[in-house]
């Protein structure tokens, strides 16, 4: 990439390497709205969730970051709410 793209990365610790696994599986499948602006990777080491962002500007850096952070609220919110009941076996 050439110097004027500008670059961020945000770690998230999450409880543990399944949880942060269920937000980057559940993050990725919505893809970037301008991928020639705006380009992500989304990687799991460990416990941590880490959002890399590479883009054109950084009004679409703050943007991307805003996105991603959003949506890892909502992740941590339902496994909060429903991520031990998921984990039981069904009952008979």
């Amino acid at each position: 990439m050439s110097d004027d793209w500008h670059s961020v990365s945000v770690k998230i610790p999450f409880a543990s390497e399944k949880h942060a696994l269920i937000a980057k599986q559940t993050i990725e499948v919505d893809s970037e709205l301008q991928p020639h602006a705006v380009k992500r990777t989304i990687e799991v080491e460990g416990n941590i969730l880490i959002g890399t962002f590479s883009t054109l500007t950084i009004r679409l850096a703050r943007l991307a970051v805003n996105a991603f952070l959003e949506n890892v609220d909502l992740v941590v919110r339902t496994l909060e709410q429903f991520g031990e009941e998921a984990e039981k076996p069904p009952s008979s």
